[in-house]
């Protein structure tokens, strides 16, 4: 069965909890789409880069132990990449980063639908290699692309901008926080920022805002959605859970497998309202640890 093609980093996350201590936990934003479409049900093939080193090792087990199928070679960095996190008082995270990003091998692949995110959309070399992945892949295939920005890594220049709208043109659905929109545009509305978005070509933007829901803006209109309840412990990896069970909802209700289209208010209510639990889930415990497909029944 064709399923869903990841596409971009692993890291580790070495997260500082506010009473001090360190612990390490596998993640990256990619990954943590990878593992959260395993987790729900879907076959999942991840292109990623790591280490060949003992973080690199917990990756890999990380990713085998939640069935998701990597593909190509992974060992393409010397080192793995990792993300230092620091926790807030309101279970925020704050991020420092160690990481580098290149693809050894794109296989010849046909998944239903292709996402991409993050560092890896927009840092080269590898940037590029997903770039070119998407748009071979793209005619069969329904384009997610998730622009979790981390400026800190890639810079939000000129060429960072151009990345992000090369992406967003190819895409069926974009999803960013309202972060996200403030760092690409700065001094614009979301509103205004969406309108641009859009006009690139996308069927959709979904804006998230953490506690305060999550927007689809469309064809059929706007559609709003609050956040689900939930006791925060942080939320590393709940805007990647978001993304993943997006694509898990599109799944059920047959909306993958190329041009994102006729969709209903419905649908997109439940697409979005499906999205806010996984993501509910996630920031309850520690660490990007989204949901099994059990727990959201």
């Amino acid at each position: 069965m064709a399923g869903v093609l990841v596409v971009g980093e692993s890291l580790v996350d070495v997260v500082e909890r506010p009473d001090g201590t360190t612990v390490e936990h596998a993640g990256g934003s990619a990954a943590n789409v990878a593992v959260a479409l395993a987790r729900l049900g879907r076959p999942v093939q991840f292109l990623t880069a790591y280490g060949d080193d003992a973080r690199g090792a917990v990756l890999a087990r990380h990713l085998n132990q939640s069935a998701v199928g990597v593909v190509g070679d992974a060992h393409a960095l010397a080192r793995t990449a990792t993300a230092r996190a620091t926790i807030g008082p309101d279970g925020g995270a704050s991020y420092t980063f160690d990481i580098e990003w290149r693809l050894n091998q794109v296989p010849d692949l046909a998944p239903v639908a292709v996402h991409t995110c993050s560092i890896g959309a927009v840092l080269e070399p590898g940037a590029t290699e997903v770039r070119r992945l998407v748009e071979a892949l793209r005619p069969n295939a329904t384009v997610s692309y998730d622009l979790n920005l981390r400026p800190a890594v890639t810079g939000n220049g000129p060429e960072v901008v151009r990345a992000v709208e090369d992406l967003v043109a190819l895409a069926d659905l974009v999803k960013a926080s309202d972060e996200d929109l403030g760092v690409l545009c700065p001094g614009e509305s979301a509103e205004q920022v969406v309108d641009r978005l859009r006009s690139l070509g996308p069927s959709a933007v979904v804006v998230t805002r953490g506690r305060h829901g999550a927007t689809w803006f469309g064809d059929s209109g706007r559609v709003d959605v609050p956040a689900a309840e939930a006791e925060v412990s942080d939320t590393i990896g709940a805007g990647d859970t978001f993304g993943a069970a997006v694509l898990d909802a599109l799944w059920d209700v047959d909306a993958l497998g190329g041009r994102l289209t006729g969709l209903g208010r419905d649908d997109i209510e439940y697409v979005l309202r499906h999205a806010a639990t996984a993501a509910a889930i996630t920031v309850s415990r520690p660490g990007a640890d989204p949901p099994y497909r059990h727990e959201l029944l």
